[in-house]
């Protein structure tokens, strides 16, 4: 009897434990699973990874005396990317063909252009132009432009403003930030108009014996010969002879150079002439009132004697007639040929102590007098 319930009991215990451990190793296959871990049963170690190497496992199966290649000695040669199973795994893994993905086929260079193409296109698609509500303004703020033409700093430009000396097309300006167009509108200040920087205006103090054009055709020294490396192209004003010397004008600006020699405007040109005397008094008055020449009648507007040193004669002759050698022929009908002929002034430009052969750039103020006297 009790044998009977000894047995019994051993074996009740027994079935009963091994039903309970089979219950939990189920529960956690079933975890591993879900976990997409591979069950222990499951696990292999391929030592030469290829299709090879299948669940029989020829070198890492249970019937290969080289099993032990398999194990885990390889998995130990894991994490440094040998030919096992590690986290690098070399054969096995992504890369050798194993459960990982395999890497797709390589686009052409020329499909590659394409879409390189289609990228710029489309960030190279035309500005849409909004509205000036939106965009931005046009023209430039009036302070920026009085700078850039040399009226001073934008800070002194805008004390300027300030203090109502600026005026655009007429109408005084009293406001900062006023946006005009160099190009079209009329920028003054105290009376005088601004240039702009697209116009180029200079003085030069010809020497003797050099041609009055840009270009000569014989070789001859020309006034093109003080002006060169320039991106923009300059023409003189009026012409002087070749032995004459004196300030020549040089600009850009087409408008202004046409009235600066029209005898409408009548610019006044001043000259220094070296003559031989001596003079009668009367030599002012009769170059005043008129000298008959070949081509007319020619009126000095103004005549005074500078300097005289014994026979010889300085003296200053003004007029705004332009016609050639007008000096010379006049002084030369009076009786008193020219020595030596130097033009001093262009209207209200004058040549001060500028050396012969030197090149100037005309300030702002006498641009703006010399577009007055053309009423520009």
């Amino acid at each position: 009897m009790r044998s009977s319930g000894r047995n019994s009991r051993g074996s009740g215990s027994g079935s009963g434990g091994k039903n309970y451990r089979g219950a939990g190793n189920n529960r956690r296959d079933e975890q591993q699973q879900r976990a997409g871990r591979p069950r222990p049963e499951e696990r292999r170690y391929d030592v030469g990874g290829g299709p090879k190497t299948g669940p029989k496992g020829s070198q890492g199966g249970p019937k290969g005396s080289q099993g032990s290649q398999g194990g885990p000695r390889t998995g130990s040669q894991g994490p440094q990317g040998s030919q096992g199973g590690g986290p690098k795994g070399s054969q096995g893994g992504p890369k050798g063909g194993g459960r990982g993905r395999k890497p797709g086929p390589a686009r052409p260079r020329e499909y590659e252009a394409q879409i390189e193409e289609r990228n710029r296109a489309r960030h190279d698609k035309p500005r849409v132009k909004l509205p000036k509500t939106f965009g931005e303004q046009e023209g430039e703020r009036l302070q920026k432009v009085l700078a850039r033409a040399g009226m001073g700093s934008r800070r002194a430009c805008e004390e300027l403003i300030d203090q109502a000396r600026v005026e655009v097309n007429g109408k005084i300006v009293t406001e900062q930030g006023l946006r005009v167009d160099p190009e079209k509108d009329e920028i003054k200040v105290d009376g005088l108009t601004v240039a702009t920087q697209s116009y180029l205006f200079f003085a030069l103090n010809k020497p003797a014996g050099v041609v009055s054009t840009m270009e000569d055709p014989d070789g001859r020294q020309c006034l093109g010969d003080y002006v060169t490396n320039r991106e923009t192209r300059l023409f003189h004003v009026g012409r002087l002879d070749t032995e004459t010397e004196g300030i020549i004008l040089l600009t850009n600006h087409g408008e202004l150079a046409h009235r600066l020699t029209h005898p409408r405007y009548g610019v006044r040109k001043t000259y220094l002439a070296a003559i031989q005397g001596p003079l009668p008094r009367d030599l002012g008055k009769r170059l005043k009132s008129g000298i008959e020449l070949e081509d007319g009648y020619a009126r000095a507007d103004h005549f005074r004697v500078v300097q005289n040193t014994g026979k010889n004669y300085l003296v200053e002759v003004s007029l705004h007639e332009g016609r050639k050698h007008i000096v010379r022929r006049m002084l030369a009908e009076a009786g008193f040929p020219v020595d030596k002929l130097v033009r001093t002034a262009f209207g209200p430009i004058a040549l001060g102590d500028q050396k012969s052969g030197w090149l100037r750039r005309l300030t702002n103020t006498e641009v703006g007098m010399l577009m007055r006297e053309v009423e520009l």
